[in-house]
């Protein structure tokens, strides 16, 4: 079956065709980087890395470039409040960005460029779009004429008599007020760079425009990014490029947001919730699962009972996969997803129906476990493990599981030592056939939040 993708130009599911058979470029757009992110921020990083594991699983070659916008109005804005460099900001945030990437087990990008790195090739995309009447010098700034590329606003759907331009401090001498800046003028204290007409510092969109371009090329397969960035940016980068003669991105894919009471999480909200705070109260793959497994294109109300909801559910899964290890060793992920898994992926990400086959062989592989049936117990374990590792989500991966310095791994070790003491009284108290202790002390462990299971291996615990 052919994958098919939400195209937010085309505003439908179209069958996905690649520029060159068997391989797949994306562009994303990354982190701005004047805050550590919240679990807003990462979730675009989540649902795309799904993505880019479904096309590999589909034998797709991969190219992911994801970039870091480490110089803006909020970042110069934040360095004038705090009194440090703006570069040092931005570099603290993007270390930030990454550990929250790398924590909740998001592969590595191709390519992860810097809008600083990347001066030279802004100047050359401007020089081109001047030449071509597309955009002019005035004050120092450089703007794109948006009535010189009839199809700007096609991607957001917006008439241009109505629109409202988005315009920052300083941005002087417009022909008409809905141009764009795509480089702005030096003010006194923030940082500049020189170009043929005037030293100054690139706007928000030409970042993405001249970045593609390098790293992809003309043309590429798929952009990505937040629902919010439709318009301006993606609107501005598109008529940018598109401008200069590339023929840019042929597909656009666009995650929600994560909300709490209806609205978009932001720091201007005050209710952000830090990816490096959440880690500490949840662990790591929980909180994975919890803003993964949801359609890319549906909101994420915040709330602490979704997410231990998704903590119980991923119990479920878990409990499976250590059962089956000790009854028939760890088992290699099978070659292939079971059918309805790959249709559900193959139809626009769809995560959630993919889920519930994963839920459902979970419930084959328990009753395989107590019919004491080795084989179909393998088989089923085999399709998880396929399943999970194009969710991210196996347990078994050395992300998760190999010897990491994770917080939470280091508590679970702690807890399951104190757990087996108290067991192995229980345990002294049942062969003694102290029947009242050995019940009174699985209660009180109970009480406490644990579950205890009594199996052939001897107890284990779990969270109730």
């Amino acid at each position: 079956m052919t994958i098919r993708l939400y195209d937010t130009s085309a505003r439908q599911i179209r069958d996905f065709t690649p520029l060159t058979p068997g391989c797949v470029s994306i562009y994303l757009c990354g982190a701005t980087v004047q805050a550590a992110p919240h679990i807003g921020h990462i979730r675009s990083g989540l649902n795309f890395d799904i993505m880019r594991r479904w096309f590999a699983h589909r034998g797709y070659d991969v190219t992911f470039v994801r970039n870091v916008t480490d110089i803006d109005d909020k970042i110069i804005a934040k360095s004038a409040e705090q009194g440090r460099p703006w570069w040092s900001i931005g570099y603290e945030n993007e270390v930030a960005f990454n550990e929250a990437y790398d924590v909740l087990g998001c592969l590595r990008p191709t390519y992860e460029p810097r809008a600083t790195g990347h001066i030279p090739e802004m100047i050359e995309m401007m020089r081109g779009l001047i030449e071509r009447g597309h955009a002019y010098a005035s004050d120092g700034n450089v703007y794109f004429d948006v009535k010189s590329f009839p199809e700007y606003l096609r991607l957001s759907n917006q008439e241009l008599d109505n629109l409202q331009q988005p315009s920052g401090a300083g941005e002087t001498g417009k022909r008409d007020p809905r141009d764009f800046a795509m480089w702005k003028a030096a003010k006194e204290g923030e940082p500049s760079w020189e170009t043929p007409w005037g030293r100054g510092r690139p706007g928000w969109h030409l970042e993405c425009s001249a970045m593609a371009h390098k790293y992809l090329g003309t043309a590429f397969d798929i952009h990505g990014g937040g629902v919010d960035l439709v318009f301006p940016h993606h609107e501005n980068e598109i008529a940018q490029a598109q401008a200069y003669g590339d023929d840019f991105a042929r597909y656009w894919t666009h995650n929600a947001w994560v909300t709490m009471s209806g609205e978009k999480m932001s720091k201007s909200l005050g209710n952000s919730l830090l990816v490096s705070e959440m880690v500490r109260r949840w662990r790591p793959i929980v909180l994975r699962y919890y803003l993964g497994t949801p359609h890319y294109r549906s909101m994420i109300e915040y709330s602490e009972d979704a997410l231990r909801e998704a903590e119980s559910a991923f119990a479920r899964i878990e409990g499976f996969v250590q059962r089956a290890v000790e009854k028939v060793g760890v088992v290699e992920p099978a070659a292939e997803v079971p059918p309805a898994f790959a249709e559900a992926m193959d139809d626009d990400l769809g995560v959630p129906q993919a889920l519930a086959i994963v839920h459902t062989t979970v419930r084959q592989g328990n009753s395989a476990l107590t019919a004491d049936d080795k084989e179909s117990t393998v088989a089923r374990f085999a399709e998880l493990r396929a399943m999970l590792g194009v969710l991210g989500l196996d347990p078994l991966d050395e992300r998760w599981s190999g010897g990491g310095t994770d917080r939470g791994e280091d508590l679970h070790g702690v807890v399951d030592s104190l757990v087996r003491l108290v067991l192995d009284q229980r345990q002294s108290a049942r062969e003694r056939k102290d029947y009242a202790t050995a019940d009174a002390i699985r209660d009180q462990l109970q009480q406490s939040g644990l579950a205890i299971e009594d199996t052939p291996s001897g107890p284990r615990w779990s969270l109730s």
